[in-house]
């Protein structure tokens, strides 16, 4: 008789509690692992553009005599038109990868019904790659194959190498990017909003976007796991060349 899923995890069976002395163990145990990952790279995202692209519009535009007022202008609007898009781009990503996960999750729950023992040879080949001897790993496929939702959860994880999106995710990641692209974005205009003098004014957006940058990238290499002093240089470099090449661009076409 075919096997019947659930389709919630909320219909998972409640985890087996652990004996008492495991539990007391793990209750003194503190690990300090990092897990706001996504939501860093978020920022990551929407800071490194929001830095670099309004950094190079505004350098191009004071490369081409334009005057501080038009200089603003120009780079509040492409902040908000940038925000819009970038916001965008991380909520369609979100929500691709929520959808590619139910996608999978529908074709594995139709296999463990449809060919239950070919997905536990699965199973087992799974366990066996890391070692794990036949008659270690024959009972846990018997285990899995009595919980059909913890099954599927291990195939999705273990074979597939998919963790089940946040249904928040899509909205947070579209909020987050849109947010730290302005807040990264009004650094190199806030010179243009104090001085009138173009030159003065790019001159101190320079100045002032370069040590963001700085600061932007030693705190990504920090919290990305990378050598801080090595990212904060890289990222600073980047927005150079960029800015660099606007202004450059601009000077030779109004040339």
């Amino acid at each position: 008789m075919p096997m019947a899923m659930p389709t919630h995890h909320d219909d998972a069976p409640p985890p087996v509690p652990l004996d008492p002395y495991k539990q007391s163990l793990l209750n003194r145990h503190t690990e300090n692992h990092f897990t706001a990952g996504d939501i860093v790279r978020d920022i990551i995202i929407g800071v490194s553009d929001g830095l670099t692209v309004p950094f190079a519009l505004a350098a191009g535009l004071s490369g081409a005599n334009a005057s501080s007022s038009i200089v603003l202008t120009a780079g509040i609007a492409e902040v908000a038109a940038g925000a819009i898009s970038m916001g965008l781009g991380g909520y369609l990503a979100a929500k691709s990868e929520a959808d590619h996960y139910m996608r999978e999750l529908r074709r594995e729950q139709e296999e463990i019904v449809a060919v239950p023992d070919t997905e536990a040879a699965e199973v087992a080949e799974i366990l066996a790659q890391y070692g794990i001897e036949p008659h270690e790993y024959g009972p846990v496929v018997n285990a899995l194959r009595k919980r059909p939702q913890a099954w599927l959860d291990f195939m999705m994880k273990f074979e597939l190498g998919l963790e089940k999106p946040d249904p928040r995710r899509a909205l947070q990641s579209a909020f987050t990017i849109a947010l730290a692209y302005i807040l990264g974005g009004l650094v190199p205009l806030i010179p243009y909003m104090f001085i009138t003098n173009v030159t003065r004014a790019v001159t101190a957006s320079v100045a002032l976007t370069l040590v963001a940058l700085l600061v932007f990238g030693y705190a990504k290499g920090y919290f990305t796991g990378n050598k801080p002093f090595k990212s904060a240089i890289q990222t600073t470099l980047i927005g150079a060349i960029a800015s660099a090449a606007a202004f450059g661009m601009a000077k030779a076409i109004q040339q």
